[in-house]
């Protein structure tokens, strides 16, 4: 299966209420976490899904490492004038 690029405002409208399914980014990369029961609502402490968090997980007590148990499911699109 290809990997679509996935834009900001997609990514935005995955945010725990905007639509059903629940997508973070890191790293360039669009994972679905809707199955995890630590994002449900959309949050996961003090980080909000629908966004891309890469800048954030320099405070994160884990490393990237658990992104490996979510799918990717798109690339993240550069933001159009970037």
């Amino acid at each position: 299966m290809a990997v679509k690029p996935i834009t900001h405002m997609q990514l935005a409208l995955r945010n725990g209420h905007d639509k059903e399914e629940i997508w973070v980014a890191y790293e360039g990369k669009v994972y679905d976490v809707t199955r995890s029961r630590l994002w449900r609502d959309g949050k996961h402490y003090e980080h909000w899904a629908g966004q891309d968090l890469t800048e954030e997980l320099t405070d994160a007590p884990h490393t990237e490492k658990v992104f490996e148990r979510f799918p990717v499911i798109g690339i993240l699109a550069p933001q159009p004038g970037t």
